[in-house]
């Protein structure tokens, strides 16, 4: 099957924009249909990049216009043709994010999803790619950052052309262009390296080098103890460093990042900050999608259908098992300790337990509307669903614990993702891409543990009571308790409300059944004062401290133009978190815990 070319060059980096060519040599004669897809793979909401295509025509191969008609959203059609049809077209790119498109003057970035027509009909035929420099002299530094096979006498990180088996391989390797700090590492054989783009001051890539090697042979050895065999040759983290900013994006050998500057280690200073342990989450929660999701995968995701939603019940699995194992990764390769991942962990079961959402969604009916609720999030999401994410990975741990002591100590969650991996996962790109059907998971878990787990099914996963940490807890010498004075907060009632930042004291959400919301406040509303005292963005938590739960204040705030005044009866404190302590030193609950600690 002849390739499909593509050329893309950042015309335009002031007007962000990219264009774009494509060649294909044998179209469908009565008249070659393209599509562009409507959503990413990770990120599962309708984004509609074709409305960023701004002009699109089409040529022969003289040159000469053929006729070209779009026919829906994301499509468009030529006219009948006999020959080789080019499409060149604009695209827009002002997406600072990891989901589509950014071009300015200091870096560009795009996801194929967003820039590159599929041909309808040849998904399977070659692809390649020539990735041209912009003009002018202040980008004669520029670079190109992929994990796309370099086509022959292209250099590594530079432009020229790349090429990918099929369509789906060409998408599924961001570009990152523009000039990085670059690190490289080895992680069993394999060669990691780190590309860090955005203003950076006295970066400690050699920190970030053995960090990341120490957390990726971690999980190499999770999913292939024997042989130690990453399921890639090679493999790039992308991060562009903001002033503000937080998200990843897996694929299939990189992961697309955006951090706060802040948060990346400075030479000189080797103190685990909390800014530095969130990215290294980061980090390991996408290269763990290397297995788990982007091989080992739902069956609806083999393959993918980006022309619209492809519903699962089962992102439970596939985001919040890794959400589970992204900071396990990192106590059991030494980054941080078990304080400090107990410390995570305590974070992660006060943000489910705060939420009463998780009472009335399951996890499994979460992730099935994650296009329409998970994502599409407003000011009542708290009260009306549950983070397949956050209760995913407690699901996990129930799981894990549970594995563990039901078959003291000889089987856990590992060997049910090991299995995964081996049935579903190892050969997904190598002729056998099979998902697994939401109907042979459970059964999947007792063949691979042995352990009696109907109950975690039945309640955490499609039920929505709270699951028993405490108790699971227990053997392992563990303790749980509420964290009643959480950032300095003990005592302190509560109005049980979130608050936007800024100068106001805007209200973000209202908790259901809470003290705001028996006195009729709601998200948006402007708290301007308590018993007569100004409220600020900033002193709200300062003004609450002189009461006791139970007291009684007079609020007066403005909704829209209209101030309203009314009476709270102030809640008991918060628990925004849990602490996880060690009950003992010793004993039969040492082993059990080292084990699920450590590996």
């Amino acid at each position: 099957m002849n390739a499909i070319r593509y050329t893309i060059v950042p015309k335009n980096a002031a007007a962000h924009l990219f264009e774009v060519s494509l060649t294909v040599t044998a179209p469908d004669p009565s008249g070659q249909r393209f599509v562009l897809p409507v959503w990413i793979p990770g990120s599962y909401m309708i984004r509609e990049f074709a409305r960023n295509i701004v002009t699109l025509q089409a040529f022969n191969a003289a040159g000469k216009k053929i006729a070209v008609e779009k026919t829906d959203k994301h499509a468009w059609v030529t006219a009948p043709h006999d020959g080789p049809i080019t499409l060149r077209y604009e695209v827009y790119g002002w997406d600072m994010s990891v989901r589509a498109a950014h071009l300015d003057e200091n870096i560009g970035f795009f996801n194929g999803s967003s820039v590159f027509l599929a041909v309808e009909g040849q998904a399977d035929a070659p692809c390649i790619v020539d990735i041209q420099k912009p003009a002018g002299a202040r980008f004669a530094k520029w670079r190109v950052a992929t994990a796309l096979p370099e086509a022959r006498g292209t250099k590594r990180y530079g432009f020229g052309k790349y090429e990918a088996p099929n369509y789906d391989a060409l998408i599924d390797h961001p570009v990152t262009l523009g000039e990085f700090v670059l690190g490289s590492f080895d992680a069993h054989g394999a060669q990691h390296d780190i590309v860090i783009s955005g203003r950076v001051s006295s970066l400690d890539m050699r920190r970030l080098e053995v960090d990341l090697k120490r957390v990726c042979e971690a999980q190499i050895a999770l999913f292939e103890p024997r042989t130690k065999k990453a399921p890639v040759a090679r493999y790039v983290f992308m991060t562009v460093a903001v002033a503000d900013g937080y998200g990843g994006l897996e694929h299939r050998a990189s992961t697309a990042l955006i951090c706060n500057r802040s948060d990346l280690p400075v030479t000189g200073r080797p103190d685990m900050t909390e800014g530095y342990r969130t990215y290294l989450g980061l980090c390991s929660h996408e290269y763990f999608h290397t297995w788990n999701v982007k091989r080992i995968k739902p069956a609806v995701f083999a393959p993918y259908d980006l022309s619209q939603e492809n519903y699962t019940s089962l992102l439970w699995l596939f985001e919040g098992f890794t959400s589970y194992y992204d900071d396990l990764m990192l106590v059991r390769s030494g980054v941080i300790t078990v304080t400090e991942y107990f410390a995570l962990l305590g974070k992660t079961i006060g943000g489910v337990l705060r939420g009463s959402g998780r009472l009335k969604q399951t996890v499994a009916e979460s992730s099935f509307d994650a296009w329409v609720k998970y994502y599409r999030q407003d000011e009542n999401a708290a009260n009306a669903i549950v983070s397949y994410y956050q209760k995913g990975s407690l699901i996990a741990l129930a799981f894990d614990l549970s594995i563990r002591t039901q078959t003291a100590g000889k089987k856990s969650l590992d060997d049910v993702m090991r299995l995964l991996w081996q049935r579903y996962g190892r050969d997904f790109y190598d002729g056998k891409a099979r998902g697994i059907e939401e109907s042979e998971v459970e059964a999947l878990f007792a063949e691979a543990t042995g352990a009696d787990l109907k109950k975690i099914f039945r309640d955490g996963v499609h039920g929505t009571r709270d699951l028993p940490l405490e108790a699971l807890l227990e053997p392992f010498g563990i303790t749980l308790a509420a964290d009643i004075a959480a950032n300095g907060t003990a005592g302190k009632p509560s109005l049980g409300a979130r608050v936007r930042s800024g100068a106001d004291c805007v209200l973000a959400a209202v908790h259901e059944n809470s003290a705001a919301q028996k006195a009729g406040l709601s998200a948006g509303d402007v708290l301007v004062a308590i018993d007569g005292l100004r409220v600020t963005g900033s002193n709200l938590d300062t003004l609450l401290s002189r009461y006791l739960p139970g007291a009684k204040v007079e609020i007066h705030a403005f909704r829209r133009d209209e101030l309203r005044v009314t009476q709270a009866k102030l809640d008991a404190p918060e628990v925004s978190r849990y602490v996880l302590s060690i009950a003992d030193q010793r004993g039969a609950t040492k082993p059990y815990r080292e084990r699920w600690l450590n590996g």
